[in-house]
């Protein structure tokens, strides 16, 4: 199980909150059930350590799993404390965070186990996009468990010990773990959308979930989040315009401290998603990554990205887009979901009514890019550098379908055509063109790019959107 850790349930806690400020609440609960070989084991805590503390004096509900204590598996009691902890969370407007070590369903006790699965997934759908839930997985998340993180805001795993599956590799047709590990860090980095990030050990892990809560609300109607800023808000970053295709580099280039904590980096090479303090304040990042991705979207982008855009407008945490897209990832396996996956990213973006701010660094052509945040569905400041490309599509291609038949019938010299071309994307194309039919607000020098959206996130801070009243949408 976790024999290979370095810390206890009890140590990974103390470790995690401010020095002295933990209190343990039901300390003195263990299982009720004593049916076949329960009897012969003691279970303290039923395995499972609950309380609350502070991080950085912001108060916070915690849970770990105790692996030693049956396998750390969930049965009636153990699964009242982490529900006791959320009833106490969403009163107080307190994040939750689980650590999590746990063998799966408790199965000595069958139906109430599974009950209690139940009831911690009721406490944290209710709970979404009302409190921050983080997880980390520090060993075994299997079975049942495996639900935790997905209904979490943010999961982060430790590197070798970090076992996540629904269905062991083994119990997998065609599969064992040697041929593919499917329960590992590594797999699920790369091929689940479920983990945000996986570091090196439970000090890591550890590290990032108090970094991330630093960087979080603590609640929907939070709006205190806010640090002082000791980096220069006039910071200029010069040949800015030159880091176009690598998004992940102009974040960091342009975020407080050139600190940029970034998420899900190994599931979708072609979007960049995280966090940044602009002038002490949170702000996060939708980003398309031409450098490692290519400059289309594919379906794995727009997911990821729709579901934090989602994350970020729940907590009303202001949104920045930077675009350089030309349009769809052409595949046969891409384009069996493309439409519904821009669609979800689409309507996450018209649908948020927290601050949004897109800056267009490079292309912006077509449905791709009015789908990354653009000013015609609800972006509420429009920039971009003066490099920046914005139409239908490539000029080049653009003339060549309009005088299809001019070209065919060699009407048209190269000079005519440099001419056409020259000519098209000047007037249609530009970032001025865009200017000038108020689609973009402004087009900004590269180096003046932190003070800008500084100042801007600054003017919308008070922001008010009222929309039509419904359950919810959905897309």
């Amino acid at each position: 199980m976790s024999n290979k850790l370095t810390l206890s349930a009890s140590d990974r806690i103390t470790a995690l909150l401010d020095d002295s400020s933990f209190v343990e609440i039901g300390s003195y609960v263990t299982a009720r059930t004593t049916d076949f070989n329960t009897q012969d084991h003691e279970t303290p805590k039923d395995g499972v350590v609950t309380g609350y503390g502070t991080i950085e004096g912001r108060l916070v509900y915690v849970y770990s799993q105790d692996a030693k204590v049956l396998g750390g598996s969930v049965g009636e009691m153990h699964a009242a404390k982490i529900a006791k902890i959320y009833d106490m969370a969403l009163k107080m407007g307190a994040p939750v965070i689980g650590l999590v070590d746990c063998a799966g369903l408790r199965l000595q006790e069958a139906t109430d186990s599974l009950n209690a699965f139940g009831s911690i997934y009721l406490k944290q759908s209710v709970a979404s996009g009302v409190i921050p839930q983080i997880t980390g997985v520090f060993g075994v998340c299997g079975g049942g468990n495996a639900v935790i993180p997905g209904l979490s805001d943010l999961t982060f795993m430790v590197k070798d010990q970090g076992r996540l599956f629904v269905n062991s590799p083994n119990a997998l047709d065609n599969n064992y773990a040697e041929k593919l590990d499917t329960a590992s860090a590594s797999y699920q980095e790369s091929s689940s959308a479920l983990v945000d990030e996986v570091l090196e050990d439970d000090a890591a892990v550890l590290g990032r979930i108090r970094q991330v809560i630093g960087m979080l609300p603590s609640n929907n109607e939070d709006d205190s989040n806010f640090v002082d800023c000791v980096d220069d808000l006039n910071r200029e970053i010069p040949n800015l315009e030159g880091l176009a295709d690598d998004a992940r580099a102009v974040l960091t280039h342009i975020s407080d401290s050139n600190v940029f904590v970034e998420l899900k980096r190994e599931y979708a090479k072609d979007m960049v998603i995280g966090l940044i303090k602009l002038g002490g304040t949170t702000v996060g990042c939708v980003a398309n990554q031409v450098k490692d991705g290519g400059d289309v979207l594919s379906v794995n982008g727009a997911y990821i990205a729709a579901e934090f855009v989602n994350f970020l407008d729940a907590f009303n945490i202001p949104i920045l887009t930077l675009t350089n897209v030309k349009g769809f990832k052409a595949t046969v396996a891409e384009e069996a979901g493309m439409a519904k996956a821009v669609a979800k990213l689409t309507y996450a973006f018209a649908s948020a009514t927290t601050p949004k701010i897109n800056l267009v660094m490079g292309d912006a052509f077509g449905s791709a890019y009015l789908a990354m945040n653009s000013k015609s569905v609800g972006a509420d400041i429009e920039y971009a550098w003066k490099t920046a490309k914005i139409g239908t599509m490539e000029p080049e291609q653009a003339v060549k379908i309009m005088y299809a038949d001019e070209l065919e019938k060699d009407g048209f010299d190269k000079n005519q055509l440099a001419k056409v071309k020259a000519e098209y994307s000047e007037k249609m194309s530009s970032a001025m063109a865009a200017a000038k039919r108020g689609y973009v607000d402004d087009i900004i020098d590269g180096a003046a790019t932190r003070k800008r959206l500084i100042a801007a996130y600054e003017m919308l801070y008070t922001k008010r959107e009222d929309r039509p009243i419904k359950k919810h949408g959905a897309v």
